[in-house]
């Protein structure tokens, strides 16, 4: 039977990934592994000067004192017998479209299991409510039957982003780019109950560039988003130009 990994960033507690979880275990052997809390934003961030700790939960969740990275390495690395065939990592309550991916936790876990060789997913339900986990774990065993029948290239790792619509009022699937924000606004002032002064994350920027074929676009018109990653960060295009810049220093 193929295996598969599902870890997420919201923690091992949050509904996403209990509905990712049923979902995928009626077809799949399902290992899942989350946080023992919530890691949103911790990007690809592992834990280096503490050990990691995990706990077996009573619905056979395993929780780890640690990031969605360090979930999916030590899963891959020390759970597992024989390695697993996919790493699933989700439903995040909330977007990771454009900019966000490069904070995404959620993104980050499957970005982890593509460093080690698999093949991943990352999913995400997009809304203000987020009353349909049913229809991203759905859209979610539709795109892990298309990966065992037909895998992608091997750089690469998938992020899906669905609307939180009933799943018979989602239009479909569009492949999609990244959109982009404006820059995030100023950091929230304010002062604890002793009266020290703290500081918050402000709020995102606004949509700067979320026009046709961005994934922006596809959910706020009804459509899943289904934007493909690559793991390799080198802007290939500016090589070129960047040797004629270095020899000019």
């Amino acid at each position: 039977m193929i295996k598969i990994l599902v870890s997420n960033d919201d923690g091992v507690t949050a509904p996403g990934i209990a509905a990712l979880s049923q979902a995928l275990s009626a077809q799949y052997d399902v290992m899942t592994v989350g946080p023992d809390r919530n890691c949103s934003g911790a990007s690809n961030s592992l834990t280096l000067t503490n050990p990691l700790r995990i706990n077996k939960l009573d619905n056979g969740y395993i929780s780890v004192s640690g990031t969605p990275t360090d979930c999916v390495h030590l899963a891959i690395r020390e759970l597992y017998e024989q390695e697993p065939d996919i790493v699933v990592s989700g439903i995040n309550a909330g977007a990771n479209m454009g900019d966000d991916t490069l904070y995404s936790g959620t993104v980050a876990a499957a970005m982890e299991g593509r460093f080690l060789g698999l093949p991943a997913i990352a999913i995400s339900l997009v809304g203000r409510d987020l009353n349909h986990y049913d229809t991203a774990a759905a859209v979610a065993c539709k795109i892990v039957a298309g990966l065992i029948k037909a895998p992608i290239a091997q750089d690469q790792i998938l992020n899906v982003n669905v609307p939180d619509l009933p799943l018979e009022h989602v239009k479909g699937i569009k492949v999609t780019r990244l959109g982009a924000r404006h820059r995030a606004e100023g950091m929230v002032r304010t002062l604890d109950p002793a009266g020290r002064e703290i500081f918050w994350l402000g709020p995102p920027g606004q949509e700067q560039d979320a026009s046709e074929g961005t994934d922006f676009d596809a959910v706020a018109k009804g459509y899943v988003s289904v934007t493909p990653l690559t793991v390799d960060l080198t802007a290939y295009e500016q090589i070129p130009k960047m040797k004629q810049w270095v020899e000019q220093l």
